[in-house]
């Protein structure tokens, strides 16, 4: 079988997209969720071209990856300098990653027009950065930007470029379509050629701009091509790079080759949708595989086909990539979803339990409703909890207030009021914050820290909000999604509402019992 690499840019390229944007602490969590899928190599992005890639890098020193290789990202080296001089090698060198891919003009028209240097100059470029990474340790890529347009232009030319990243050293050459305007049936020629003429592992890295990034990509890697780059749901920029999210699931299921992440394919859409929530961008239900609408039958002879054999109207099955099947004009779908969640809960539920039912139903009344669980798994399982009788309320509410003061040009000023009870115990308090949320988070958390000290430890890391009726105005329901972590975990929770501070408080609420919840759970497992 076939073995190919995958290779994810999405921390960088990704982030070049239009309305595209990731946080430390997200891009940190993208980290973690494509290592656990088993993505071979993950760019973290450019050291040293913004403070958050700066702080990225020094923070992902200290977290260990089980399957992926962490990339950093950069060009060769500047006309004028020498390498061991040059800041951008600097910088790729203190970012401590394994692996490094720096790319190089590959099109004469881009050496002469946009670095203005010879086209010898631009070799001897290529070739001493490759080589200068190479003598500190790195595995080095050598991305051949604008390749397919620089061998349109000047075959012999573009092929010296490669040549130069080989005398360097490179691990592996990648051609770049990087204007993305390549068809397939050109895309595999050309590749055919230059796998004849080259010696190391080639890789292929697609733009979108025609549509066809997939397309070129799968071609490449049925070719030979040893690596596929691109992005989860396709972000990048202009019309964005080959989807992940796609060829990934093409390759296993479809053309039976095999990669490291083949064995957790089922993971996918949940990835897929993490991503999307923390780029605060709505998902792509039609994108392939992974979008609700891949599986989705509509009532009549499709339905009854559907349910007779699946696969009269789906190529694969759904659960392979952690999708569902949905019948939208019926009451059957998402089941097997929720089971494979509520058995880590409580393992031994079957299928037919009449708490999985009622969940069901529950949660297709709450999806209508506007929420979405793949980035709160923490509000899901309390309501497996609640389910299963498992859950505990830990503090009831007996009313809160929040205002927001403006006065002139200053900053507005807002502050919230708290009454709870706890086992009987009324506490009431009060707090400021930079904001009526902020406000309302510090004044819950003051209240419950007389009962549960620990709540000290645990702290809001994200907060993102979505407006779910865009034509709605400032009436529009919004959904918030709330990252809350102890130092040790993290966890997401949601809200739904057309008030913003209601649905903050909602997801507000659910991570702070979830981090109470889990305390008290750890304490019961060593006995304290």
């Amino acid at each position: 079988m076939a073995m190919f690499q995958v290779y994810d840019t999405t921390l960088r390229d990704g982030l070049q997209g239009e309305g595209v944007v990731f946080s430390v602490d997200d891009k940190i969590r993208v980290v973690q969720a494509l290592d656990d899928l088993g993505i071979d190599y993950i760019e973290g992005g450019w050291p040293g071209a913004t403070p958050k890639d700066q702080e990225f890098f020094q923070r992902m020193k200290g977290i260990s990856l089980k399957n992926s290789r962490l990339v950093a990202f950069g060009s060769t080296r500047r006309a004028n300098n020498r390498p061991e001089d040059d800041p951008i090698l600097r910088n790729l060198l203190e970012a401590e990653t394994p692996t490094v891919t720096i790319f190089g003009k590959t099109w004469d028209f881009h050496v002469r027009e946009v670095l203005r240097i010879t086209l010898e100059e631009n070799l001897a470029l290529i070739e001493d950065s490759v080589a200068f990474l190479k003598a500190h340790g790195r595995e080095v890529f050598y991305d051949a930007e604008h390749f397919y347009d620089g061998y349109r232009a000047n075959p012999e030319y573009a092929l010296a470029t490669i040549g130069a990243a080989i005398r360097g050293g490179a691990d592996m050459v990648i051609l770049c379509d990087t204007n993305g305007g390549t068809l397939p049936k050109e895309a595999l020629h050309i590749f055919q050629e230059i796998s004849k003429k080259v010696t190391v592992p080639l890789g292929v890295h697609f733009h979108n701009d025609t549509g066809m990034a997939a397309a070129n990509s799968v071609l490449s890697v049925q070719e030979g091509a040893r690596q596929v780059q691109g992005t989860f749901n396709g972000y990048g920029e202009r019309c964005g790079n080959a989807n992940l999210s796609t060829i990934l699931p093409t390759l296993v299921l479809k053309l039976k080759m095999d990669c490291k992440a083949a064995t957790n394919l089922t993971k996918l859409t949940s990835v897929s949708r993490l991503l999307s929530e923390l780029a605060n961008l709505h998902h792509d239900e039609r994108q392939p595989y992974v979008g609700a609408s891949s599986f989705a039958h509509k009532a009549g002879t499709h339905v009854d086909a559907v349910q007779k054999n699946s696969h009269t109207l789906e190529h694969i099955e759904p659960a392979s990539v952690g999708n569902v099947r949905r019948f939208l004009l019926s009451d059957q779908a998402g089941r097997s979803t929720i089971l494979n969640r509520a058995r880590q809960l409580v393992p031994n539920v079957s299928k037919d339990a009449k708490e999985i039912k009622a969940l069901t139903n529950q949660l297709k009344e709450l999806e209508h409703l506007g929420f979405q669980f793949e980035a709160a798994e923490a509000s899901f399982d309390l309501l497996i909890k609640k389910a299963f009788n498992l859950y505990e309320k830990v503090f009831n509410l007996e009313g809160f207030r929040v205002i927001v003061e403006k006065r002139g040009d200053n900053p507005s000023y807002s502050e919230a009021s708290i009454k709870v009870s706890v086992n009987g115990v009324t506490e009431i308090t009060a707090a400021e914050g930079n904001g009526p949320v902020n406000a309302l988070d510090s004044a819950i958390r003051k209240a419950l820290a007389r009962f549960y000290p620990k709540i000290q430890n645990v702290f809001l890391t994200d907060f993102k909000v979505r407006v779910l009726e865009e034509n709605s105005g400032t009436g529009a329901k919004v959904r918030v999604l709330i990252q809350t972590s102890d130092g040790r975990q993290s966890w997401g929770t949601v809200g739904v509402s057309e008030n913003i501070i209601e649905a903050s408080w909602q997801a507000l609420v659910d991570g702070i019992e979830y981090g109470i919840l889990e305390e008290k759970k750890d304490k019961a497992e060593n006995g304290q």
